[in-house]
């Protein structure tokens, strides 16, 4: 009894969740017709920019007759009523937006009474700046200003943001409706996830890569084949740094290579600074070449839709130039200090060729083929669409199925507090892209541009590198692509991409000009001071700014060769 009584219980559920659902498409079948007319449009802002969002409401008289949102290339549809009312009233509005009404015309109004679909004209939305738009650009100031003098973690600063802004559109909006900036949903739509797991996938291959030895061997080979003379070593070390920095994280290259060079020089009687200061401008300079070279690279991968190829092949060149540009630079404002090397003691060289072991060849050969093969899926996964993020989690599944390390040191190998940064950081420079103030600034410069892709290129290539020099480049970058993807759209020649690059060249080589331009520059610069080295903002700026005109300069030449 009680097994019968408990089955017709479960039938009668599943019926009545069955005609939970039912009823309503039954209800909207009894409103409207499979064959009703449809009333469609699209929805731009001033800068001819899809609005995305936007609530479209048909209205007759007092009584809204349907409703309906903008998808993301600002287009709508509304179905209309069988009963055609004798006016009707299309009425948009958008947070942040002004709100605008549409009386469709007498003629359209005869077209859907014989049943036709109608097309209204596209509408333009002007931007509305309310407190929202004070508060979300406070907040973004205050954020850099946060990572840059260094009074919060970059994690936390991003963090703070992030949680100000959902206390201001939560909390504030029930009492005055324009403090509301966006909510939590529309917030994780400026997450760029590609970003988050191509990271994540490379910081595991990293922690491969790194407890092998590889680093360390490479800094001993670099001082035996240059025999000592720190003329060769510096260009070699330069290199060694660039090249992995090409293919690496930069802090991470920085972070192994920083402490075995420290024990060269000392051991060889020269400042540390004049072998270190070159490697992380190297290290700055070649990683641009990739994609996966500088995070920089990594957002504008991801948004510009830039595959690894198109950075090789647009970049490599220019980078070339730079780079030889930067060791000449070097050897000359260091000649002194590597001039009065001494000659490697038997110890030095006993030490190097201890430390300059590889620990884990089995391992460091495994990685090796699945390096080799992530860079062949780099280069030539576009032709599948197989996207970057993709290929660096098949790579750090595939290198942890093969190796069995201890899974739990490999998830503690990730940098979740970049992670989490990168997170915060793109709700943050959403929160000024969704109130307008990107809107205003690419509006701003597009004016100033005009329809010059010259003037363009040069535009972002310099403001970036100069930008770069006060803001971190990571944000500065975020919050540049918007502004740079309209430039792309707006100014003739500017779909070859070109100022995507010119912002990758800018953004990260412009890390050069100063000690906070670049994450790799302050870790460089904490290890300096723990050996006993301090390296101030001063003399980083002293020997960086010269280093940045030379290096940006080269590169933008051959931007300017490439595109023009």
């Amino acid at each position: 009894m009680k097994a019968t009584t408990r089955r017709s219980f479960i039938l009668a559920l599943l019926v009545g969740i069955g005609l939970a659902f039912l009823l309503p498409i039954r209800r909207s079948q009894a409103q409207t017709s499979a064959d009703a007319p449809w009333i469609t449009g699209a929805i731009f802002d001033s800068q001819n920019q899809p609005v995305e969002g936007a609530k479209i409401s048909l209205i007759e008289g007092e009584q809204t007759l349907a409703e309906g949102l903008s998808q993301a290339d600002g287009r709508y549809s509304l179905p209309v009523p069988n009963q055609i009312p004798a006016t009707l009233t299309l009425h948009i509005e958008r947070a942040h937006f002004g709100g605008v009404s549409i009386e469709v015309p007498a003629e359209e109004m005869q077209n859907l009474r014989i049943g036709e679909a109608i097309v209204i004209a596209d509408t333009i939305l002007e931007r509305h700046i309310s407190p929202a738009f004070w508060i979300a650009t406070s907040i973004f100031i205050l954020v850099l200003a946060l990572i840059a003098t260094g009074f919060l973690h970059n994690t936390l600063a991003a963090l703070v943001g992030v949680v100000v802004l959902y206390l201001v559109s939560y909390l504030g909006h029930p009492f005055y409706k324009e403090l509301y900036i966006f909510d939590f949903a529309r917030s994780l739509l400026y997450i760029d996830w590609n970003v988050i797991f191509l990271i994540m996938g490379m910081m595991i291959v990293i922690a491969v890569v790194e407890h092998s030895g590889i680093f360390q061997w490479l800094a001993f080979f670099a001082y035996r084949t240059s025999g000592g003379r720190m003329w060769l070593l510096l260009p070699i070390l330069m290199l060694i740094t660039g090249i992995a920095s090409a293919f690496l994280d930069n802090v991470t290259t920085m972070l192994l290579m920083t402490p075995i060079t420290v024990q060269i020089a000392i051991s060889t009687g020269i400042n540390p600074l004049a072998l270190l200061i070159p490697e992380v401008m190297a290290s700055n300079v070649i990683g641009v070449s990739t994609l996966v070279g500088t995070p920089t690279n990594i957002l504008i991968g991801s948004y510009g839709d830039i595959s690894f190829n198109d950075f090789l092949q647009n970049l490599t060149p220019g980078v070339l130039m730079a780079f030889v540009g930067l060791v000449v630079y070097c050897a000359l404002i260091y000649r002194k200090d590597l001039a009065v090397a001494r000659s490697a003691s038997d110890d030095l060289m006993k030490k190097l060729a201890e430390r300059g072991q590889i620990t884990d060849p089995e391992n460091l050969k495994k990685a090796g083929w699945v390096g080799a093969g992530m860079l062949l899926m780099f280069i030539f996964g576009e032709q599948i669409h197989l996207l970057p993020a993709v290929t660096a989690l098949i790579g750090a599944t595939a290198l942890m199925v093969w190796i069995r390390p201890n899974i739990e040191k490999m998830i503690e190998a990730v940098d979740w507090t970049t992670l989490v940064f990168f997170i915060s950081l793109f709700i943050v420079v959403g929160a000024i892209q969704e109130v307008g103030l990107i809107s205003i600034i690419a509006g701003l410069i597009g004016r100033l541009v005009g329809s010059s892709l010259m003037l363009a290129m040069l535009s972002v290539t310099w403001i970036g590198a100069i930008l770069s020099m006060v803001i971190a480049n990571i944000p500065f970058t975020a919050a540049m692509l918007p502004v740079v993807g309209f430039l792309t759209a707006t100014v003739p020649g500017a779909e070859s991409k070109a100022l995507f690059f010119c912002l990758s060249v800018g953004s990260a080589m412009g890390g050069n000009g100063s000690l906070i331009g670049a994450s790799a520059n302050m870790v460089t610069a904490g290890i300096a001071e723990g050996a006993g080295y301090p390296i101030s903002y001063t003399y980083f700026l002293k020997k960086g700014l010269p280093a940045l005109l030379i290096t940006v300069g080269l590169a933008n030449i051959w931007l300017l060769i490439r595109f023009l």
